[in-house]
């Protein structure tokens, strides 16, 4: 009947389980978690169990129940294989995506019974509520689950692997977890005054408790670099390369330390040894046409650089970033990368056809649309000679309230940009606005006011600039 379907859906809500931890699936690509997961399985990065849960989860977005139903009963032989005097507790997140399965499947009988286990087995961990127990392999679990569905879930994975802490400080797994979250959380904000001290600590942390990690070594190696003690960043590199030399997951990290330190070569090589291992893999596309286009750019230093061998790199980039897409049609930077490398090839209309592609993107962070204008910015500055252009997306950059390195760099293009062409008897009143505004930004108040005044000079009548020159000279 209709109320004991709603009846169903009131106590599925109360389980902890995928279906109930706000993964989106507009947030990701299905397919390219699937063979993620596929990945992790066979080279045991994680958990097999959390990894068939998440599998069952992504079948059933795919609305292939069956699929799913058969990466739950894995999950299983493995809890009843690995955790064999612990399987009701262990359970828990796998019967509960059971439950929801079953209810899409509108076999309300079978929900029924796992509704039961789970209560009973809540009821015997002394639980105070029905459906739910605090458990730390449930809050790592969830963690997880969330680290692989992006960005806008990396503090809530935080949040998880912390909780996982507070029951039991030294599980080498729940520290791992919590490292990893912290790490890509802190590089999804960057600004200005964020604190990198705890991020360390935590990797440094994880690598004590699990030494043969090289994963999360890696990443320690990485954040190392980023601190300016490259040294020790690489003492950690190669420690790790000694332990996992063909492990794709060290690889990729490894390549990106090297990448970074300028070693073009040297990147691309553990890169095509991690592609042989995972040719379809997005990631690894992408850091190949990242390493091709910074060979590139050091080629045009060089004040007569071969023609022929610029051609090439461009010609390398585009194909491991258009692989990138191929392979992950959520991947934002990449076809920001991909536009810019079909500038570079002077291939405009496939520049311009990719910048729109991304602007129609409907599930774009703040951060991701302050990037797409200081790229597109850049281009129409750089490749199409268009200053209006470029000055319209680095203001509509800078109107995105969200304070990092994008907003950052779309301030200081829009300033050089307005400088420039105060400088050269340009400027209009529209120009001197603006300029006013990044010294507003900058707390720059006199000089925010001598902006606002020139443009009134310019256009005597404008209510905008009169009301902020107002809001100014009172605030001094």
């Amino acid at each position: 009947s209709i109320i004991s379907k709603n009846d169903l859906k009131c106590s599925l809500l109360q389980l902890e389980c995928h279906f109930t931890w706000v993964l989106l699936k507009e947030d990701v690509d299905l397919d390219t978690i699937e063979d993620k997961m596929g990945n992790q399985i066979e080279f045991l990065t994680q958990s097999t169990i959390a990894s068939y849960n998440m599998l069952s989860y992504v079948c059933h977005l795919k609305h292939l129940n069956e699929n799913a139903l058969q990466n739950l009963r894995k999950a299983e032989k493995e809890i009843r294989t690995k955790h064999a005097d612990d399987i009701e507790r262990r359970s828990l997140v796998t019967w509960g995506n059971y439950a929801w399965i079953y209810y899409y499947m509108n076999k309300y009988e079978e929900v029924q019974t796992y509704l039961r286990k789970v209560e009973d087995t809540c009821k015997n961990l002394s639980s105070t509520a029905r459906f739910k127990v605090q458990l730390p392999e449930i809050y790592s679990e969830k963690g997880w689950a969330l680290l692989q569905f992006g960005r806008t879930c990396y503090f809530r994975a935080k949040e998880s692997f912390r909780s996982a802490l507070e029951k039991e400080p030294n599980d080498p797994e729940f520290n791992v977890g919590y490292a990893i979250a912290l790490y890509r959380w802190e590089n999804n904000t960057k600004g200005s005054d964020r604190n990198e001290i705890p991020t360390l600590k935590a990797l440094r942390r994880a690598v004590e408790l699990s030494p043969n990690d090289t994963s999360v070594m890696a990443l320690l190696a990485l954040k190392l670099q980023d601190l300016n003690l490259v040294d020790e960043g690489e003492s950690y590199i190669k420690e790790a390369m000694q332990k996992t030399p063909d492990f794709p997951y060290f690889l990729r990290y490894a390549a990106i330390f090297y990448r970074k330190k300028s070693e073009f070569d040297k990147s691309l090589e553990l890169l095509r040894k991690s592609l042989a291992i995972t040719p379809k893999c997005s990631f690894l596309h992408h850091q190949m046409g990242l390493c091709y286009r910074a060979k590139l750019f050091q080629l045009k230093k060089i004040k007569y650089s071969p023609r022929e061998q610029e051609e090439e790199l461009i010609r390398h980039a585009i194909f491991h970033f258009e692989r990138a897409v191929e392979y992950k049609s959520t991947f934002f930077f990449a076809y920001g990368d991909l536009a810019g490398m079909y500038a570079e090839a002077k291939q405009y209309r496939e520049a311009e056809a990719t910048f729109q592609k991304v602007f129609e993107m409907t599930n774009l962070h703040p951060t991701d649309k302050q990037y797409l204008h200081h790229a597109y910015g850049n281009y129409q500055y750089f490749h199409r000679k268009s200053e209006s252009e470029a000055i319209k997306h680095f203001t509509e950059g800078l109107k995105v309230e969200q304070d990092c390195l994008a907003r950052q760099k779309c301030k200081n293009s829009l300033q050089k940009l307005l400088e420039k062409r105060i400088q050269k008897g340009l400027g209009d009143a529209a120009d001197f606005s603006k300029l006013g505004f990044i010294h507003q930004l900058n707390s720059e108040k006199v000089q925010a006011i001598e902006c606002y005044e020139k443009a009134l000079d310019l256009d005597p009548a404008n209510e905008e600039y009169l009301g902020e020159l107002w809001k100014l000279q009172s605030s001094i």
